[in-house]
């Protein structure tokens, strides 16, 4: 940790993994503006948040097997470059079809970088460093994601949301600046045969066809696009079982720790992309703050990642995942309750400040020892599938709430813009997602051992 190689890779790791992370969380607190701007629908906007998670949970298994087998350095950075090219689409989008086209390319940008950083990591790291290694990845990209919309907002009030984008284009820059002079190659010796193609298709399917249906509730094209969702999920799982080099080993899954982990996973994310998706917009339709106001409503989750993320990992490793990655949903599910008052007449400091500071607090609590706990569980060559898997759970869990929440709590159309409509669902959402992170906290509990594995 204290040597600039170590430095340069978490340096290279953060900047790359935060950039995905950012544009993720940025792009909620534009989507107001982006509704007006290019007269979308809900369902538009829906798709321009979950076009980039599709393509990024569907492809990331493949985005790890490639680094494993290619090298992680190189993979890394060409998902990098990349990603700033469909950065650059997506900034220059003059309607709402095509910025979901740029968002879903973007998405592949994501898939091919992010299980790289996490990797990169592991392979250059001893194990009794990992942990504080994690912690520091972990807390300044989730400082990455937090800070999103507060970079969202002042580029949305003096600029356009455009630059939400267009931004991450000297990021990138500086990434494989970093990247290509100062971070060792790593790769999986063991690794070879062919690419899983099927298998990517397979689950860009699955997700994109469960996703729409989650979306179009309702409609005659939703149930034929999830019965065919359903279909290809079997597909891929039946494959990925019977292949030799699959991107996606089912035998990781033998792990009882791996296993419960990616669990946990999908139901805390769930919860986490849909408290930022609703809260965001909540403050801005009913609350009538601007795109600014709204970023800086978040800024304790930042400050809470930055401070004390770290610590959670050392925390992890002295007394084991258990109580962390238990304590942590649960603390962030009495965040979320205590935003349930946000309404037309809110007061930040009595129904914002203190539940986002709960939240943040569980959250950074929570990330370190997990992401820790998944890498320890698998074994150190297939670091980047695990990575892979892990983000893919995590990226699918978001997507899923957000396609599906809005259409639960009884929102389409152009509510998203309707004061009354919106403020009449998000007591809802948000108890929903309270109730998916204490789920969360109990599967801790019931599975996560006392000491970390490996």
């Amino acid at each position: 940790m204290g040597t600039s190689p170590g430095r340069a890779v978490i340096a290279a790791a953060v900047l790359g993994s935060g950039m995905t992370w950012l544009d993720g969380s940025v792009v909620n607190v534009a989507l107001r503006t982006i509704g007006k701007d290019l007269d979308a629908t809900l369902a538009q906007l829906q798709w321009i948040n979950n076009g980039y998670l599709v393509s990024l949970a569907s492809l990331i298994l493949l985005g790890g097997s490639l680094g494993d087998r290619l090298g992680r350095r190189r993979v890394f950075i060409i998902g990098t470059v990349w990603f700033a090219l469909a950065s650059v689409l997506c900034g220059l989008a003059p309607t709402a079809e095509v910025l979901i086209v740029a968002r879903l390319l973007q998405g592949v940008g994501g898939a091919l970088l992010t299980p790289g950083s996490l990797a990169m990591i592991q392979g250059a790291f001893a194990p009794d460093e990992r942990g504080r290694a994690i912690g520091a990845w972990s807390g300044l990209g989730a400082v990455a994601a937090a800070i999103g919309p507060f970079v969202g907002g002042v580029l949305i009030d003096h600029a356009s949301w455009r630059w939400i984008f267009l931004i991450n284009v000297p990021i990138a820059v500086a990434t494989v600046v970093i990247a290509a002079r100062s971070v060792p190659e790593t790769r999986d010796p063991s690794a070879t045969g062919r690419f899983d193609v099927l298998g990517a298709v397979l689950a860009s399917l699955a997700l994109g066809s469960i996703t729409f249906t989650l979306i179009e509730w309702g409609g005659s094209a939703g149930w034929w696009a999830g019965s065919a969702g359903v279909i290809a999920a079997v597909a891929f799982i039946a494959l990925e079982r019977r292949l030799r080099q699959p991107m996606m080993p089912t035998a990781l899954f033998g792990d009882r720790t791996f296993s419960a982990s990616n669990a946990m996973t999908l139901l805390v994310y769930a919860a986490l992309g849909a408290v930022s998706f609703f809260l965001v917009l909540q403050l801005q339709t009913v609350g009538g703050y601007d795109a600014l106001e709204a970023g800086l409503a978040t800024l304790p989750i930042t400050i809470c990642m930055l401070l004390l993320a770290a610590r959670g990992g050392e925390l992890g490793s002295r007394i084991g995942p258990r109580i962390p990655m238990t304590v942590g949903p649960l603390v962030m599910a009495l965040g979320t309750l205590l935003i349930m008052s946000v309404d037309s007449d809110v007061d930040y400091w009595v129904d914002v400040f203190p539940g986002v500071t709960v939240f943040g607090l569980g959250l950074a609590l929570m990330v370190a020892p997990l992401t820790a706990t998944v890498l320890a569980a698998a074994p150190d060559d297939q670091a980047g599938i695990a990575s892979g898997i892990n983000n893919a759970v995590a990226r699918a869990g978001s997507l899923l709430a957000v396609a599906a929440l809005p259409t639960a709590v009884g929102l389409s159309g152009a509510d998203y813009a309707d004061p009354v409509a919106f403020d009449a669902a998000y007591p809802t959402a948000m108890l929903a997602c309270a109730v998916l992170l204490a789920l969360g906290g109990a599967v801790s509990w019931l599975t996560m051992p006392k000491r970390m594995p490996g």
